[in-house]
């Protein structure tokens, strides 16, 4: 039986917005009521980390700028030429109720099936290596994609009863794969292996609501030094 899905390519966005989006997409996913995949970029180089991390630790990490606190946990991420992806599944649906380590696999098993139809071959690492903690590229936990002995794919998750938001990035990636081409791999393994549906989301209420999570939340810098 076929799943509605939706899917938003949102294109390169500022970070505070593409924070934004994404912590909006979480509040609605149930009045959406199917899973979304939302695929973008950034205007400018930043890093993210962890909603539970403290900020003086993070900042002694790297000296990129801005550096602005995810919805989600996990530990610091640098992005500009990254594929950057979140995940958005509504309360009820099975992927919500998987618990925190069955659903960091499905997500990277979802991404290693679809590098592998573009001939690229990724595998799941069995556990953690324990190097870089607070680093989300550094070392590797259980179930990280790795391509060969690196790191390609680290995701931080967070799950109330809004629903369920991963996102995830994907660095470096492998030359000669278009990024368009990528997304549209993912979209088909989801429709081989559970009948998704792919349709555009539409304009709704969560639009409204990411532009006030940017200029009240995400935008303001304070936010982020809060821990």
């Amino acid at each position: 039986m076929d799943e509605p899905w939706y899917h938003l390519d949102s294109g390169p966005g500022d970070p505070a917005w593409n924070m934004a989006v994404d912590e909006a997409l979480l509040e609605h996913a149930a009045g959406l009521g199917c899973p979304v995949l939302r695929s973008y970029q950034w205007t400018v180089p930043a890093a993210t980390f962890g909603y539970f991390q403290h900020h003086a630790e993070i900042a002694a990490f790297t000296a990129l700028r801005p550096l602005l606190r995810r919805p989600t946990g996990g530990g610091l991420v640098t992005h500009g030429s990254d594929w950057t992806y979140s995940v958005i599944v509504p309360p009820g649906h099975p992927w919500h109720g998987l618990r925190a380590g069955a659903s960091y696999e499905r997500m990277h098993a979802w991404l290693r099936d679809a590098w592998c139809g573009l001939g690229v071959a990724t595998h799941l690492a069995p556990d953690g290596n324990g190097a870089g903690p607070g680093r989300c590229f550094v070392g590797w936990e259980k179930s990280d994609l790795l391509w060969g002995d690196a790191k390609m794919g680290g995701a931080a998750q967070r799950r109330n009863r809004h629903g369920l938001l991963i996102q995830g990035s994907l660095q470096p990636v492998p030359e000669g794969v278009g990024r368009a081409d990528f997304f549209r791999a993912l979209q088909a393994v989801a429709r081989r292996d559970w009948g998704a549906a792919w349709r555009g989301l539409p304009a709704g209420d969560w639009m409204a609501r990411a532009a006030a999570l940017d200029s009240e939340k995400y935008g303001r810098g304070e936010y982020h030094l809060r821990r």
